[in-house]
């Protein structure tokens, strides 16, 4: 838990909170405005993404950090949830652009969310987090998040037949594919955990 941060400290961890809890509230007024479809719609159709949803895990578990509670957020956690976010910004930015470029409203909300916000993130858990207690043992919580989306967005493909990607589609690339995406998915959280493991172990010097 997180008893012993300073007061700068879970300040700052609210403004971060803050400013992505106001990157999703534009960028879901941006879709709606784009969408034609009712709010509610969108907000179904939004909550598909493994983006959308880390954001707000993150603004809820920084809201969280931000109060002096005994119980709140383990070490673990965090850090698989800033390693998430670095991990689905980093995607972001690879994947190939949009034909049409965001302007207005979108274009703010898309570099606040996938730009400034997880490098605050990422800055704020390097300086302040405290991560001396990480231990490989706790490897298997940075996988936890995305195998439940996975579980979530096989459960909801199931029923109406959208993935959110080709490559969590069995019908358009095959249960094998498929298989081996999610399988490659989880190594790559695992792999990102040792880092963060490591980096936890190195501030303990």
């Amino acid at each position: 838990m997180f008893p012993n941060l300073t007061r700068s400290a879970r300040r700052t961890a609210l403004l971060i909170a803050i400013l992505f809890a106001t990157g999703l509230a534009m960028q879901l007024a941006h879709l709606d405005a784009i969408g034609g479809e009712p709010f509610a719609a969108t907000l179904w159709d939004a909550a598909r993404s493994f983006t959308v949803l880390t954001q707000v895990l993150v603004v809820i578990s920084l809201a969280i950090v931000s109060r002096p509670l005994r119980a709140g957020v383990s070490e673990p956690w965090l850090a698989a949830l800033t390693l998430a976010m670095i991990l689905a910004a980093t995607a972001h930015h690879l994947a190939p652009g949009d034909p049409v470029p965001l302007v207005g409203l979108g274009f703010w909300a898309d570099h606040a969310l996938n730009s400034l916000a997880p490098v605050l993130l990422t800055i704020w858990w390097l300086v302040h987090a405290p991560k001396r207690r990480l231990d490989f043992a706790d490897l298997p919580m940075f996988a936890l998040w995305p195998s439940i989306y996975t579980a979530y967005v096989f459960a909801r493909g199931a029923q109406d037949g959208a993935y959110p990607h080709t490559y969590l589609d069995p019908v358009v690339t095959g249960s094998g594919t498929v298989a081996l995406s999610v399988a490659g998915m989880l190594l790559l959280f695992l792999l990102g955990g040792v880092m963060m493991v490591s980096i936890g172990h190195y501030a303990n010097r």
